[in-house]
């Protein structure tokens, strides 16, 4: 009788799909290349249709950002905003729904959220250290928080992103 073995699988056996989500990631104030870096590593695996950057961000062409993102950001449409308020204005206009990334006095657990079918979503995150700011809260249809069980009350931004938009794209599907 022959076992089969569960065999890890190398990168020669990924198939990309291709497959995008209407979510877009408005990411303003990450001042941390790596931190860029691992957002467009997470777009990219996530099939997120765009990263708009905006403030002191840093944007490709970048060592740093490369090197974290393992070059994903050649296969990830981005851009870097100049004027963030009329973008988001902008992407309202469209029919995106807006969502901040941020514990605030009215922010919603993100694992209740529910969205209709390919609904489009731009997901806001803010700064490592200050958040997002109350500019970009007020202009979002809602705010969604990550329950923190332990004594801290944040986690790295690529990190929190990463729960998010999986939560986000289960909720699409």
């Amino acid at each position: 009788m022959s076992e089969t073995k569960n065999i890890q699988l190398d990168h020669v056996h990924h198939l990309p799909s291709f497959k995008k989500y209407p979510l877009s990631l408005f990411a303003h104030n990450i001042d941390i290349p790596m931190n860029v870096g691992s957002l467009f590593r997470i777009a990219d695996a996530f099939g997120i249709e765009k990263i708009y950057l905006s403030g002191s961000s840093p944007t490709p062409p970048n060592s740093k950002i490369r090197k974290t993102s393992r070059a994903t950001e050649k296969y990830v449409s981005f851009s870097f905003e100049k004027d963030p308020l009329f973008l988001l204005q902008n992407l309202r206009s469209q029919g995106y729904t807006i969502l901040s990334l941020e514990i605030t006095s009215d922010s919603v657990d993100i694992r209740e959220l529910s969205f209709a079918h390919y609904e489009k979503i731009c997901l806001i995150i803010g700064s490592e250290n200050t958040g997002v700011s109350q500019e970009f809260l007020d202009l979002s249809d809602k705010a969604v928080h990550i329950p923190m069980l332990g004594h801290g009350s944040s986690m790295n931004v690529a990190t929190a992103c990463s729960i998010a938009i999986f939560e986000i794209i289960r909720s699409l599907m």
